[in-house]
């Protein structure tokens, strides 16, 4: 009866924990954002605006459905696997004991600074570094072929909604499960060891201040069809919801684009930032007429470790050909 308790509990708050993306007041302040955008930039009429805002099509396609399925399970995987992860506290402490290494640095070589200017020191550097964190491991994702194969099951959504940020491969969960430990961890420890035993963050409802001016600015329409656009140079800074849906877009020039999570300045100084351009339909997913089986939850689990154990099966065999080439060729030496 405890584990159902637990899992009703972690499944309830996604949606009452400030905390959480999707919590019930960020995806409220979302509907009230696409509602401005559609009646005071697109002059759409209140009725029209709800209408296109709450469209079933939607919501009820069968990209929709596999979000909503892939979300009770995952909830369920990650229930299990999360106590047996590494914690950030654990890393933390390993960092913090190995800086005393570390001969130029001393323990609480900063402490005498005012307690305001590090608390805002510490929200601004653990915004910064988790965020660049993001942007490279989804890089990576995109970059590694063994990576891809499992962000992959992301960018198979074909309709974005809100909950399609759970649309994840649980190993792709893990791996920002882990990416988060450690970048709570090196700025834990990195305070601690020059600031002191008290450092804190500016917090809104219990989160970090940039998190939650993120998340109320709108961060839920990133997944969604409500394409809103900001200014070019402020796409330089931040990355709008219709960067984000450029980048599960099919066509080739926005193949590797728009990587942040938040800050668009990561994509701006690596090369990979695309302005969000005005368009009447998007194609969505992996690859032109994608087929309706991407949505199948066997395959959406399944497929990325049959297409990883491929991928080894041909690097090991380049691999024994080149062995095979080689030896060929010291033979021909020796008998020369």
């Amino acid at each position: 009866m405890d584990i159902f308790s637990d899992y009703f509990l972690k499944i309830s708050s996604q949606f009452i924990d400030p905390k959480k993306r999707v919590f019930i007041a960020y995806i409220l302040i979302s509907i009230l954002i696409a509602l401005g955008w559609f009646i005071l930039n697109k002059k759409f009429t209140f009725k029209l605006a709800l209408k296109k805002i709450f469209n079933w099509k939607i919501f009820f396609s069968k990209s929709a459905k596999s979000d909503y399925k892939i979300f009770f399970i995952n909830q369920l995987i990650m229930m299990v696997v999360s106590p047996i992860l590494i914690t950030h506290l654990t890393i933390a402490t390993a960092l913090y004991f190995y800086f005393h290494s570390i001969n130029w640095l001393s323990v609480g070589m900063f402490s005498n600074t005012l307690p305001v200017i590090v608390v805002i020191t510490f929200t601004i550097f653990q915004f910064t570094i988790d965020d660049l964190s993001k942007y490279i491991v989804h890089r990576f994702m995109h970059r590694w072929p063994i990576l891809w194969s499992l962000h992959k099951v992301h960018h198979s959504a074909t309709i974005l909604t809100p909950m399609t940020v759970f649309r994840t491969h649980p190993l792709e969960g893990i791996i920002f499960s882990l990416r988060s430990s450690v970048t709570q961890a090196i700025s834990i420890s990195s305070f601690i060891f020059l600031f002191g035993n008290s450092v804190s963050l500016f917090t809104i409802l219990g989160v970090n201040i940039f998190v939650f001016l993120f998340n109320i600015l709108g961060s839920n329409l990133r997944h969604s069809h409500i394409g809103i656009r900001y200014w070019q140079w402020v796409e330089c800074i931040f990355i709008s919801p219709a960067q984000h849906q450029l980048h599960h877009s099919i066509a080739r020039e926005h193949h590797d684009k728009n990587f942040g999570a938040a800050l668009a300045i990561w994509d701006w100084i690596f090369g990979s930032l695309h302005h969000s351009v005005e368009y009447e339909t998007l194609e969505l997913g992996i690859e032109k007429n994608q087929k309706e089986e991407t949505h199948n939850l066997m395959d959406l689990y399944l497929n990325p470790f049959i297409e990883i154990k491929n991928y080894f099966f041909k690097k090991s065999k380049k691999f024994k050909n080149r062995l095979v080439n080689l030896n060929i060729k010291r033979r021909i030496f020796n008998e020369n």
